[in-house]
């Protein structure tokens, strides 16, 4: 019954921190190269993480380092830059309405993938939430003609990622504390975040001259600890606690909070984005509504 009702306020504050990413990494982008943004992004939510939590090492068994490596690459690695390199075409409204799909792909490959087997209403909650999200979109497209949707692939493909990465925590790295995995998962991305950073060419200009360099590493620590470090620890958490389809439902709930950081930095919202938002959160109801 406490998990019951701990899950729900997990998904509450995931919600807030990560609806409001999405505008720190819009920030994060007027000063940085989108490369660049997704390498400080994970170098700075590592060193984070190692200061709160890097004894907690020692408890990864040597046989689920491959799981906890994998996990890594598609849970925050790929995910990072995919995101950087869609809000350089697209509002950051939109991109967190796009990361809706996870839910869907969650389903879906859980099913085809890991064998999870998904009850009949969680799968009207995720088509109702998928509905809204479909709805969300349209919206958007009317208000904001203008966008290149090219780039909402880098966003789809960053949800199937996540996708992944959830099912692998639940099969296999269920055992592990949500602080091992996350630690265990950045010890294996800095390095090549290191590296990418290195050959980004970020070093390669005065950082502390420039005004603006300096302002959007402001967002990226703000993203970096809360939207990254703080809320991997809680995110592994939720899995392990609840299903899948709960976990990634935080996706149905987090289009909302960006669409109201978005209203306040000078974006547009419509009648029917508020609808499509009542849609999304119905679906959500419906996929964690437990029978009678």
């Amino acid at each position: 019954m406490q998990n019951d009702r701990l899950k729900w306020i997990y998904l509450a504050i995931l919600s807030i921190i990560w609806g409001s990413s999405f505008i720190l990494i819009k920030k994060g982008l007027l000063g940085l190269t989108a490369m660049q943004l997704g390498a400080v992004r994970i170098i700075f939510a590592g060193f984070f993480l190692f200061l709160i939590g890097f004894p907690s090492i020692k408890k990864i068994p040597k046989k689920t380092w491959k799981w906890v490596a994998i996990s890594g690459f598609l849970g925050t690695f790929f995910p990072a830059f995919f995101f950087s390199y869609a809000e350089t075409e697209i509002d950051s409204s939109i991109a967190s309405i796009l990361n809706s799909f996870t839910p869907l792909n969650t389903l879906v490959f859980g099913y085809l993938v890991f064998q999870l087997n998904f009850s009949r209403q969680q799968v009207l909650g995720v088509v109702v939430g998928l509905a809204g999200t479909l709805l969300l979109i349209f919206a958007g497209a009317q208000v904001n003609p203008d966008q290149n949707y090219y780039y909402a692939l880098f966003v789809l493909a960053a949800s199937i990622c996540y996708a992944f990465n959830v099912n692998i925590i639940k099969r296999y790295l269920q055992d592990l504390s949500a602080m091992s995995i996350a630690v265990g998962n950045f010890l294996v991305i800095m390095i090549p975040a290191i590296f990418t950073l290195i050959f980004s060419g970020f070093f390669d200009q005065d950082v502390t001259e420039n005004e603006v360099i300096m302002e959007s590493l402001g967002y990226l620590v703000l993203l970096a600890v809360f939207g990254t470090g703080f809320a991997k620890i809680m995110f592994n958490k939720l899995v392990q606690m609840a299903t899948p389809v709960f976990a990634t439902s935080v996706t149905y709930t987090i289009p909302i909070v960006a669409l109201l950081w978005g209203i306040l930095d000078g974006e547009r919202l419509n009648v029917l984005q508020i609808i499509a938002a009542g849609i999304i959160l119905l679906g959500v109801y419906l996929a964690n509504k437990k029978k009678k």
